[in-house]
């Protein structure tokens, strides 16, 4: 990791007593979309993300990702900044919510007329279409790549399209803080579904670079899109953001931690006696930065906070022996 500078050590030891930052300062943030509460891994990822940015004197942003209507639940982005605000974790300038930027992202699409095509496949069509014979899934086969104005007409009476970018084969290499260099080739993903609605791909990378945001951390489940939105950024003449994919929460089985795995959710926690203290406790024990049932603050755990001695491994979550050592810190 490249070391701060003393302007922006001075910046880190700023954020962390609550001083401002300039609104056009380079920034760091967390983007969560409403449609349930956080759970234990979306609150440590959000940790990590405060920690990185504050730790490097960057700005701290969040991100509303409400562009899915049909899944957001009313309230719920309020709750999750409850829950954020609940551990310590602080944001500079007013929460950017996508819903509100439909016109930067029609700019966007209008700049990419030329690299996109029309796409009439289904989600089961392309799933088949994409399955290696060793059941890996690949890379979109091209199907509608080189429809025919006469086919695409046709096809358009009975299925509205999506939009696909055309990246002709292009390779991306992005450098990731935690997982090094990581290039693949760029998919023909998807900007705009065939309902209208701005696919996150697009948004992501538009609004990233509307709010200053230079350092993107999250989980390590999307690892693999960043070359594609590295290379979409590039299209578009915009920044490229440094990367750090963090290890995800793992349920006891391994799987993707859900609300059946118990209290999981910072509501359901503390309902079960387990105060938010506690939980920031023991995100901060499942990274190294405190001894179980130790009493911390996120101002602490920045102090001690040191990305190259973070784990690499996923924190596996047993709600039958995970709970802190004083439960209702």
């Amino acid at each position: 990791m490249t070391s701060a500078s003393p302007d922006s050590w001075s910046l880190k030891h700023a954020t962390s007593r609550g001083e401002a930052i300039h609104p056009n300062s380079p920034a760091g943030r967390y983007a969560p979309s409403p449609t349930g509460d956080l759970h234990l891994g979306n609150l440590r990822t959000a940790l990590l993300a405060w920690l990185f940015a504050r730790a490097s004197g960057r700005a701290f942003r969040l991100r509303v990702e409400d562009l899915d209507a049909a899944r957001v639940r009313p309230g719920m982005a309020e709750r999750q900044q409850q829950d954020l605000a609940a551990l310590g974790l602080t944001f500079d300038g007013e929460p950017m919510v996508q819903s509100e930027r439909s016109a930067a992202y029609r700019q966007a699409l209008a700049r990419l007329a030329d690299r996109t095509y029309e796409c009439f496949c289904s989600r089961r069509e392309i799933a088949e279409a994409t399955l290696a014979p060793h059941g890996a899934p690949r890379s979109y086969p091209g199907t509608c790549r080189a429809l025919t104005g006469s086919e695409r007409d046709r096809r358009r009476q009975t299925r509205t399209p999506a939009l696909r970018v055309r990246a002709d084969g292009a390779v991306q290499t992005v450098l990731d803080e935690l997982r090094g260099r990581v290039t693949r080739p760029v998919d023909d993903f998807v900007v705009q579904r065939n309902d209208g609605v701005t696919a996150y791909m697009l948004a992501v990378v538009v609004d990233d670079a509307a709010m200053g945001v230079d350092q993107v951390v999250r989980g390590d489940d999307l690892l693999a899109a960043a070359p594609d939105q590295a290379w979409l950024a590039t299209v578009l003449g915009l920044p490229v953001p440094a990367y750090a994919h963090v290890p995800l929460v793992l349920n006891a089985a391994g799987g993707r931690l859900a609300k059946r795995d118990g209290a999981v959710t910072l509501t359901d926690l503390t309902a079960a006696g387990i105060g938010s203290g506690a939980v920031l406790g023991m995100l901060a024990t499942s990274l190294g930065l405190a001894a179980p049932g130790e009493p911390v603050t996120v101002e602490l755990l920045l102090e001690r906070f040191d990305p190259s001695l973070l784990p690499t491994d996923p924190w596996l979550w047993d709600p039958r022996n995970g709970a802190p050592a004083q439960p209702g810190v």
